[in-house]
């Protein structure tokens, strides 16, 4: 599991702007007319239209993409009852993950009301606003009789997430883990270690889905639901058994199925080895599983487990299941989330487990394959499907059951807006992230002496995905970790100037004299280079004792680069290196090219620099749509820059037609396919907008990410420098600890790809 320290969390939650999410216009606003038009007089047209025909709010306004995350915080996970305040970050935190997972927009509401009526009539009197309505961290009982009423009285689909969440997600890893142990679901015994909000709701959909009532047995803290206990309340007497268990390993011997949604540590080796063959155990207590994957797995090696935890597999996640069922549902303009259609996003997210499983995300898992098996019985929460999966199948499900107020008709075209509504390179930073986890590499910072550097070698190694090493004075890097407060004792410091490395800077020193002997440089001059630490971090790379080296936070680029150049040296056949950004936008990723290196290149040198972005974004399995930029478009203009970038493109047509590549063109064309196919519909780009861009020189390309990066246009990740042997990667100037996160990323995923 990821390590979070406290004071990190409060600045992320706390820096620039406070909180996560933010409202934006989404029409123009800049003239006198467009605000008349936005607000008086002309908002009295919608008003007018919406007055005669009530539907005509979802065509008019956002009520159609906008759901309430609606809390009291009275049991916020983890945390319990805090109240509506404390409450509002988890709040803010799941509008966000709407909106990444779907683009489905969020406001959170918290409101202060533990009183049922007071809740209810408070959501009742704002749902005009809202298309859906998410309840989020409600106690139980109080959490079933408010989402009862509400979803009686109102006709907007509502569903509490805590609640229904796990049960669809758990429901369709048991469909499948039964298929698996070639168990029938009417004759497995269930225990269930919890009673709460979430409990109540897998239990009640488990026996939908086929099991029977009485062959499940409900633990609380004080042992099993019996019709003899006399402390129940009424949403536990429907769960009493007439039974002779009184503890959970009593009910627990011969079971088949295990759900736990209780408590950590509660269940021991024993009491799986007490249960039937082919032992389905679903750990969901978060942080610490009711028992760990490994001692189940030690316990039983026939058991097919499930846990809360993304570092063990089949993760019970509620993101795999609430945006998707919201998408569907506002997608028809569902009156209700009703059983037809959570059955069905469990039945859509168990098929999907089934099916192959794309090369970008086995690859983002850092697995050889992924197959259906005990190991994977539910889809992984990167999975770029999801969307079009779940969410036409809830859809369908709306429109079945005579819930839906519109209806599709053409379901390709559908899938199709479903993954334009984000795009799935969108997923870049995260599947690039989950990589790096897998199989973290040696990362050399050879800035250590500065606190940005620390800072985020210390989250690289937190975030379990880079193993760092620090180059420096060691008595000065201590002294920074001390006055920081930073925890970074298993992290391993060297000091290039210190006698102890002599042996080493030695033989780096023979190294680099061999290679640049005939170049100027004689052995005294590469022992005594060798104790600067951009040399000795890039000797370290290339004699194998690091995988990836980042530099140049404090010096500039080419300083910083020619070290590295000397060194480590350009891939075979590569006789130019490139710069590249990556610039995170909403429509997906945008690859920029060259931004730091080249400053005037020639037409050949503008076909090697598109070769070596093409190959670096093939290599995070993206498809690379390439166009050439320029102040004309295809013959406009008949000066030198122009034809320098035409004969680019006619070498590249002609050498690589493999490549989808165009231009000259302009930015917006390149970037626009509808105004490109009006009027070049003969472009090689097609109906695919460009997604990488190579910039005619250096002035251009630098200019160009550095007004992105400020105006906010996007994440900003780089310089990634292309066409080095090993992976180099030089900081710009400035840097913040985030972007030096995401390089360092970067770089590892780049080095898992060259092994």
């Amino acid at each position: 599991m990821i390590k979070i320290k406290k004071q990190e969390a409060l600045d992320y939650h706390s820096s620039g702007r406070p909180g996560k999410i933010e409202v934006v216009p989404t029409k123009p606003y800049s003239s006198q007319r467009d605000l008349s038009l936005a607000y008086s007089p002309g908002v009295a047209e919608p008003c007018l239209s919406i007055s005669e025909q009530p539907e005509d709010v979802y065509k008019y306004t956002s009520k159609g993409n906008l759901v309430a995350v609606i809390s009291n915080g009275t049991a916020v996970l983890g945390l319990g009852n805090i109240g509506p305040e404390a409450s509002k970050p988890v709040m803010e935190g799941k509008g966000l993950l709407f909106k990444i997972f779907a683009d489905i927009d969020v406001f959170d509401i918290e409101i202060d009301a533990d009183d049922i009526d007071r809740f209810v009539d408070t959501v009742k009197a704002i749902s005009p606003t809202f298309g859906g309505i998410n309840l989020e961290d409600i106690k139980a009982p109080e959490a079933f009789e408010i989402e009862k009423r509400l979803k009686e009285e109102l006709d907007i689909p509502i569903m509490h997430d805590d609640q229904h969440g796990t049960a669809i997600i758990s429901g369709a890893a048991l469909l499948n883990a039964l298929e698996i142990a070639d168990k029938k679901i009417e004759d497995v015994k269930v225990v269930v270690s919890g009673a709460g909000a979430a409990a109540v709701s897998c239990v009640r959909l488990y026996c939908s889905l086929g099991v029977k009532p009485e062959n499940v047995f409900v633990a609380d803290s004080k042992g099993i639901l019996r019709t003899s206990r006399e402390d129940l309340d009424e949403t536990k007497k429907e769960f009493a058994r007439d039974t002779d268990h009184e503890s959970l390993a009593d009910a627990l011997v011969g079971a088949d199925v295990f759900l736990g949604l209780s408590v950590g540590g509660i269940v021991s080796q024993e009491m799986v080895k007490s249960m039937a063959p082919d032992p389905i155990v679903f750990a969901c207590a978060n942080p610490n599983p009711e028992i760990s994957y490994p001692d189940a797995k030690a316990a039983r090696e026939d058991v097919i487990m499930a846990t809360g935890r993304s570092d063990y597999p089949n993760q019970v996640n509620n993101v795999l299941g609430f945006p998707f069922i919201f998408r569907g549902a506002l997608d028809v303009r569902a009156t209700s989330i009703n059983e037809e259609m959570k059955m069905a996003a469990v039945r859509a997210l168990a098929e999907l487990a089934k099916d192959s499983v794309p090369v970008e995300v086995v690859i983002a898992y850092g697995e050889s394959n992924i197959t259906f098996g005990r190991d994977y019985i539910i889809p992984k929460p990167l999975d770029y499907r999801l969307i079009t999966h779940v969410a036409p199948a809830v859809a369908k499900a709306a429109m079945d059951s005579g819930v839906a107020r519109s209806s599709i008709e053409d379901w390709d075209q559908y899938r199709k807006e479903l993954d334009a509504r984000l795009g799935r390179d969108n997923k870049l930073l995260r599947s690039v992230t989950q990589l790096a986890r897998q199989h973290p590499r040696r990362v050399v910072f050879a800035e250590a002496d500065h606190y940005k550097i620390l800072k985020a070698a210390q989250i690289s190694r937190d975030d379990g995905v880079a193993i760092p090493i620090l180059l420096g004075n060691k008595k000065k890097i201590n002294a920074l970790i001390e006055e920081h407060g930073l925890d970074m004792q298993d992290i391993q410091i060297i000091d290039p100037r210190s006698e102890e490395e002599e042996e080493r800077r030695e033989r780096f020193a023979k190294t680099l004299y061999e290679k640049r002997k005939r170049r100027g440089f004689t052995f005294y001059e590469a022992r005594k280079i060798m104790r600067e630490r951009n040399y000795f971090g890039a000797a370290m790379l290339a004699h194998g004792d690091a995988d990836a080296l980042i530099s140049g936070l404090t010096r500039n680029y080419p300083a910083t680069i020619k070290p590295a150049l000397q060194v480590v040296g350009t891939e075979e056949g590569v006789s130019r290196i490139a710069g590249m950004y990556v610039v995170v936008t909403k429509n997906g990723p945008l690859f920029l090219a060259d931004t730091t290196v080249n400053y005037n290149p020639t037409s050949e040198e503008l076909v090697e620099i598109t070769l070596l972005v093409t190959s670096a974004v093939e290599r995070m399995r993206l498809k690379p749509k390439v166009a050439l930029l320029s102040y004309s478009n295809f013959g406009s203009s008949e000066s030198e820059e122009a034809i320098k970038i035409r004969n680019a493109v006619s070498i590249l047509h002609e050498r690589h037609p493999e490549v989808v590549v165009d231009g000259e063109i302009q930015a917006n064309f390149a970037l626009n396919k509808s105004m490109r196919n009006e009027l070049f519909p003969f472009s090689k780009l097609a109906e695919s907008n460009a997604n990488v861009l190579i910039f005619p020189n250096l002035s251009a390309g630098n200019i160009a990410y550095k007004l992105m990066q400020e105006m906010g246009e996007g994440e900003t990740i780089g310089p990634i420098l292309l066409g080095m042997q090993k992976p180099v990667h030089i900081l710009q100037l400035g840097s913040s600890v985030r972007e030096i996160v995401n390089m360092v990323t970067i770089s590892v995923a780049d080095a898992q790809t060259r092994l």
